[in-house]
């Protein structure tokens, strides 16, 4: 009898030892898993997560050299003298001669539809010969490549006043006012043209808004 008692505590004592080893054993998640048990999402891991972070590839330069590429490319169209000189010529035929016409066919000549200096001035002619329709397709294009072009918010907002449509201008000017504030002259001209009575020309104004910085 006391043989059979020892062997039933020696048992229990090796049982007990056993569930203790067990409890301290780390758990490991299944392949794809995450500890909580839920699949792991790799759709949005980025091609660098595929490197050990020891050996991600180095950068050369500053931050100034790492501009967006879109922007490289529309500032880009400047130094190619084909392109500048073609667009100085359409900017001469616009704000020198008054020739709208001969503008946008020079524009349009440049292959360059969608850059917002380019579609701005095309939407400014159309403006200046009544094709109000034309002029707001090509207003809606610059802004579409490039949703913070201050002057084609102005052009927009004067395109705007003369339709009628004063809430919709002074929208393109809280607009105008978020990207270069209250102080910029495309501010100060669309403002100008909102204190106006409704009915007043609006024409005035570009001659105070050419857009000198490109061309």
């Amino acid at each position: 009898m006391a043989n059979l008692m020892i062997r039933i505590v020696t048992l229990a004592t090796c049982s007990i030892a056993l569930i203790a080893a067990f409890s301290v054993t780390p758990a490991v998640a299944a392949p794809g898993t995450e500890p909580g048990g839920s699949e792991a999402d790799y759709s949005r891991m980025g091609q660098r997560s595929a490197y050990p972070p020891s050996s991600y590839p180095k950068r050369s330069g500053n931050k100034a050299n790492h501009a967006p590429k879109a922007k490289k490319a529309k500032q880009s169209l400047f130094d190619d003298p084909a392109f500048a000189h073609g667009y100085r010529a359409a900017y001469s035929a616009v704000y020198d001669r008054t020739d709208y016409a001969s503008a946008i066919e020079q524009l349009k000549t440049l292959g360059h539809d969608d850059h917002p200096n380019v579609a701005n001035l095309i939407g400014y002619s159309y403006r200046k010969l009544g094709d109000y329709r034309q002029s707001q397709l090509w207003y809606e294009r610059a802004l579409k490549a490039d949703p913070n072009h201050v002057l084609t918010w102005q052009y927009y907002g004067l395109w705007q006043l003369e339709q009628g449509n004063r809430e919709q201008a002074q929208y393109h000017l809280s607009r105008i006012a978020t990207i270069c504030g209250t102080g910029c002259e495309e501010y100060r001209s669309l403002a100008a043209a909102l204190e106006k009575p409704p009915g007043t020309s609006t024409h005035f104004s570009w001659n105070v808004s050419r857009d000198s910085r490109s061309g």
